[in-house]
């Protein structure tokens, strides 16, 4: 999921603030915590409240998007409102945000939320916490499912640093879990510590660089030749 924090009513009011009609979209998709139709609806009466504030009126209309990030779902949903609005804001994550604007690039669309980063929401400890940074090189195969990049501070990929004491992290001021101390522990808890010692080669940070595209038709296996010729 992605998760994201809903900007200051203020930001998002000063984006729309040249704009009498605005439509408001929430997002049905894999955005945490859930932003669809009734908190889209509460942010368009926001925002309405904040403008008589300032002695003016507008007009806005709140609906609510399968997938704001699926361009065919996207277009139908909202097409049949763009005419009677000259501005969007939009409560999906920025994935949504950029593809409004690239299927009704005659409109703008404004984000309502940042997004954080790909995570779950941790019930027992009443939080959202990042799993994934989708650098493009998985190793939760290796390291018993715990991913390195988003739980190690320094992005590390061959265990842990000298900064830990207790388990515990320095970055953050030994507050949180060592990413690599909790590997160690998974792994061995299944007899696998032969994969902690297996050595890890350094990121391959241009799979990071942007911007990124993978051919829906591209197989792995063709993927596994491209990062060969690369090396060569």
């Amino acid at each position: 999921m992605i998760i994201t924090q809903l900007k200051d009513i203020e930001e998002i009011y000063e984006m729309i603030k040249p704009y009498e009609k605005i439509l408001v979209l929430g997002c049905d998709g894999c955005c945490q915590p859930p932003r669809s139709l009734n908190e889209a609806k509460t942010l368009a009466q926001m925002l309405e409240l904040k403008a008589r504030t300032e002695g003016k009126e507008i007009k806005w209309k709140a609906i609510t998007v399968l997938r704001q990030c699926d361009d065919r779902i996207a277009a139908t949903t909202v097409r049949p409102f763009i005419e009677e609005y000259d501005a969007i804001v939009t409560l999906a994550c920025g994935l949504g945000v950029g593809m409004m604007n690239r299927i009704f690039p005659n409109i703008l669309t404004f984000p309502a939320q940042n997004s954080m980063f790909g995570g779950a929401e941790n019930h027992g400890e009443n939080e959202f916490a990042e799993y994934c940074e989708t650098c493009g090189e998985c190793l939760l195969g290796v390291t018993g499912g715990i991913c390195p990049m988003a739980g190690c501070a320094k992005n590390l990929s061959n265990g842990p640093c000298g900064g830990t004491v207790g388990g515990k992290c320095e970055v953050g001021g030994y507050v949180h879990d060592c990413a690599w101390i909790k590997i160690w522990a998974r792994l061995k808890q299944f007899n696998r510590l032969d994969l902690f010692t297996k050595y890890r080669p350094p990121r391959n940070y241009r799979l990071w660089s942007s911007p990124r595209f993978i051919d829906i038709y591209t197989t792995a296996s063709n993927e596994e030749e491209e990062k060969e010729e690369a090396k060569s």
